[in-house]
């Protein structure tokens, strides 16, 4: 039935969307829903609550913006609707990208939207709450702090929550403090839950926080986009740094997100990868805003090719053409390798994975196989290849393990920004080329 549905409907007009949002649509270069859009937007726009379930790069934030927006159109007919809409996401990255989506497609209609997310002055966003924004986007625990602290500013008369990523939303990292937003804002509200996965605390929320709602499901519970290509590495662990240049220099020049499990492995590897002459820089939860903003606009721009990330950058980031996902660190979580490898093959393009795994690895792989139903093919490299880069590669952990020390000797405290500066010197030069530093 779904499927017929999607052939009928060939624009977003055919959707019920409006006329000054089609042009919207179309000034983004969106020519044709897609699957989520085509099931989600139909039933928001007759005024249902949402819990919609869609693989990750599959235009879920359009889904709920849209009949957001068309919403807000039509109550600014008789009044001038602040505080709207209220999105919550995971990451403060997710939710300025959702936010810029919104300024995009109400930028002809006088759309006033504010951002609340950690790493950001509280005074700068007090000062953008004041000029009383439609849409709110923020995480968790900042929306809290201002919801406590910021004189006039309260949800009490929201017409619709969006909660996007909701199965991360549910962890206890955000658990309580969304509890505490839910008893403070409108009841008499819509509510839309968009998720990659579902999960136990996702099927809890539904029942706590929406009104008989409209289950949206295009795709199986745990799967990947078919345009994905999945291979595996099998490395032994000493000699995973050599595994992992090997993989790059294959696809060399390829936009390319490098996940590992630890913030000071972002650091580590994007020197490794520095002292041996390819673009890479890191980006983890231990950065300040600013810097984390600056790392994924210098990769989105091609200044840097190889973003090392952790799962900070997994969830909900649009970053076009993303060509390979190198899962260096295999995620103890198997839902986590869904969202890793979904920052590539997006929008119907083609992706490559490959996962290096080693002998401490394999039964976290096996599970992610399992979770996914496919059994992914093996890279089988010639040993010879790999130990030709072991004296270089090792000669660049040594110059790294050296560069992250005090002159003292003693490893830094700040574990973060202090490291990141140590590769921004070395970004910052006049023709953007890294100096090598390697003394052969």
């Amino acid at each position: 039935m779904a499927e017929e549905t999607e052939e009928a409907v060939k624009t977003f007009a055919d959707l019920g969307i409006c006329e000054q949002l089609v042009e919207a649509c179309e000034r983004l270069g969106w020519k044709n829903p897609t699957k989520i859009q085509v099931e989600a937007i139909p039933h928001a726009l007759e005024g249902k609550d949402l819990i919609a379930l869609a693989q990750t790069g599959s235009g879920k934030t359009a889904a709920f913006a849209l009949p957001t927006l068309q919403a807000l159109l039509q109550a600014s007919v008789t009044s001038v609707p602040v505080f709207y809409a209220c999105v919550l996401s995971p990451t403060r990255e997710l939710a300025i990208q959702i936010a810029e989506q919104f300024e995009a497609l109400g930028s002809d209609i006088g759309l006033r939207c504010a951002v609340l997310v950690g790493g950001v002055d509280m005074g700068l966003q007090t000062i953008a709450l004041a000029k009383r924004p439609h849409i709110v986007v923020g995480t968790p625990g900042r929306l809290l702090d201002h919801l406590s602290n910021t004189k006039g500013f309260s949800l009490r008369t929201l017409k619709y929550l969006i909660l996007d990523e909701a199965d991360r939303l549910l962890n206890e990292e955000f658990e309580k403090s969304l509890d505490e937003i839910l008893t403070v804002i409108s009841r008499d509200r819509k509510t839309y839950l968009f998720s990659a996965t579902m999960t136990k605390k996702v099927r809890k929320l539904q029942r706590a926080c929406l009104r008989n709602p409209v289950k949206i499901e295009v795709a199986s519970k745990y799967s990947v986009v078919e345009t994905l290509r999945q291979q595996l590495l099998f490395c032994p662990a000493k000699y995973k740094e050599c595994y992992l240049v090997h993989a790059l220099t294959l696809k060399s020049g390829a936009s390319t997100m490098v996940f590992t499990r630890t913030c000071d492995a972002t650091h580590f590897l994007a020197l490794v990868l520095r002292n041996l002459g390819l673009r890479a820089i890191p980006i983890n939860g231990h950065m300040s805003q600013s810097k984390r903003l600056g790392a994924l606009n210098k990769f989105k721009a091609g200044e840097c090719n190889i973003l090392i990330c952790t799962d900070v950058a997994s969830r909900g980031l649009d970053i076009p053409s993303v060509d390979m996902v190198v899962n260096y660190d295999i995620p103890t979580n198997s839902k986590d390798y869904i969202h890793r490898v979904g920052r590539t093959a997006r929008a119907g393009r083609s992706g490559l994975a490959i996962s290096l795994v080693n002998q401490n690895e394999i039964g976290w792989f096996k599970q992610i196989e399992n979770l996914i139903g496919i059994r992914m093919s093996d890279i089988r490299p010639h040993q010879e290849e790999i130990m030709l880069l072991l004296e270089r590669v090792t000669e660049a952990k040594r110059i790294s393990q050296k560069q992250i020390k005090e002159p003292g000797g003693k490893k830094r405290k700040g574990r973060g920004d202090e490291d990141e500066e140590e590769i921004d010197r070395y970004i910052s030069k006049k023709d953007g080329r890294f100096k090598k530093k390697n003394k052969r």
